[in-house]
């Protein structure tokens, strides 16, 4: 097995395709889109992905830090007044696959060291949008294609949602995803792909609506108001369902208004039940809130004859990561409540739901940010930067380690935190890594995991 590419995931076959493959052969990455085209394989039981999104561009340079003295002196070097001080990280096991250099999580992230140290968390190092590989040289020479609008957040956050950096396209992975797995949850009504953070373009699919709900108790996220069971009541609600009978065969847009309104109010009454029981703590913050809501629509699932569900994919939301300024702070509370989160929400899966196996959370971010600070004194902050670290967390992952492309030029999947190094955007740079996987990829290990064949 080679954790020099992407197999975080136990029994994935998403490394079939190596680097070389990528270079010679697939010059743009479309794989995400290919395989949501295709199929779905159904065994293996109950399976679900759950994605966070830490909105803004969370800084992967202080939240995955080098912790012997040689390289971390140079992390400081390049963040005078950014640099978290050494002796407050906590440490993790030496990452295998990068040849006994140790490495350290942010202070405020010791539950998710230990969901590391005891290999149920992974690391995928320097992930981005890319429309082809590309050198320091040739970013500069513009003569290998960019992604769209670079450094913008709206358009890098459409670029890792949808898988597609060289157009803008109007589905995401996620509903992509759901669209093909759909055919693994039989005749249940109830929604492949749910949203506890609004619309977005994550969700967005071909063939099926996703749901979005709030947080809060299950039978209060989705109420159909106004009909109190009398007998007048329920007249009306005949009459209401008798119509929409009618929507549902009249022309394509009515008909199509009246299937959102049908699939409202049959999810309506398949959450009007107790809210689950959900023993493992939570606290009380809003990515928390929407992890735990995760887990009691996972058991629901489990428990309701009617849904009987195999396939299920989860979006939720964390803002707040644009730190231009404020950042030691700002971050670092983000990243506390993170990994808190996390930290909760795979305990549930383990001692609640019992699937600690068959659910498997992971991140994305807008982009990085640079290595050189913006700013300065207590306001001191980063700008927008590319290529960026992520998460993968669950108990089918080969955690305890470092996953990613090689950067040739390094010889490194993790970037070299050098100002204007190989691997910058350019030779008198600001620690703009230029991204050694792409989105699609990353991506691919994942979906491949869950049945896309």
């Amino acid at each position: 097995m080679s954790h020099s590419r992407r197999d975080f995931l136990v029994r994935s076959t998403c490394a079939a395709l190596g680097a070389a493959a990528f270079q010679g052969t697939v010059r743009q990455f479309g794989l995400a889109n290919l395989l949501a085209a295709d199929a779905a394989s159904c065994s293996g039981g109950y399976k679900a992905l759950v994605c966070i999104l830490l909105g803004g561009g969370n800084d992967g340079n202080n939240m995955v830090i080098p912790y012997d003295t040689a390289n971390y002196n140079l992390y400081s070097a390049a963040r005078p007044g950014l640099a978290i001080s050494q002796a407050s990280l906590t440490p993790m096991t030496n990452p295998p696959s990068m040849g006994g250099r140790q490495f350290a999580f942010h202070p405020n992230m010791s539950a998710l060291t230990n969901l590391f140290n005891t290999n149920k968390l992974a690391v995928v190092t320097n992930v981005g949008p890319l429309v082809d590989f590309m050198s320091q040289a040739e970013y500069m020479a513009n003569s290998v294609p960019k992604p769209f609008s670079l450094f913008s957040h709206s358009d890098q956050v459409q670029c890792w949602e949808t898988a597609r950096p060289d157009i803008k396209v109007s589905s995401g992975w996620g509903g992509r995803t759901a669209d093909v797995m759909a055919a693994c949850n039989g005749t249940s009504t109830f929604p492949t792909l749910t949203s506890i953070a609004g619309a977005t373009t994550f969700c967005i699919g071909l063939a099926q609506r996703p749901l979005s709900i709030g947080t809060g108790a299950l039978n209060t996220v989705l109420v159909l108001n106004g009909f109190s069971g009398s007998a007048t009541a329920n007249a009306r609600l005949a009459s209401m369902n008798e119509v929409r009978d009618i929507d549902l065969i009249a022309s394509k847009m009515i008909a199509g208004a009246a299937g959102i309104t049908a699939q409202g109010v049959d999810v309506s009454s398949q959450l009007n039940i107790p809210d689950p029981v959900i023993t493992t703590f939570f606290p009380n913050t809003d990515i928390a809130n929407q992890l735990k809501q995760v887990a009691k629509l996972i058991m629901v699932n489990q428990g309701t004859p009617g849904l009987g569900m195999t396939r299920q994919v989860f979006f939720v939301n964390q803002g707040g990561y644009d730190t231009h300024q404020n950042q030691l702070a700002d971050q670092g509370n983000n990243l506390l409540e993170l990994s808190e989160a996390m930290d909760a929400f795979y305990a549930a899966t383990r001692d609640d739901i019992q699937l600690e196996n068959s659910i498997t959370t992971f991140t994305l971010s807008d982009f990085a940010r640079t290595l050189q600070p913006s700013g300065s004194g207590t306001s001191i902050g980063s700008d927008h930067g590319w290529g960026n670290h992520q998460f993968v967390m669950g108990g089918a992952v080969i955690g305890k380690d470092f996953y990613g492309n090689d950067n040739p030029l390094t010889g490194s999947k993790f970037p070299k935190l050098v100002l204007g190094a190989e691997d910058d955007t350019t030779s008198s740079g600001r620690g703009r890594w230029i991204p050694r996987t792409p989105v699609e990829e990353y991506g691919v290990g994942l979906v491949k995991w869950l049945g896309v064949t």
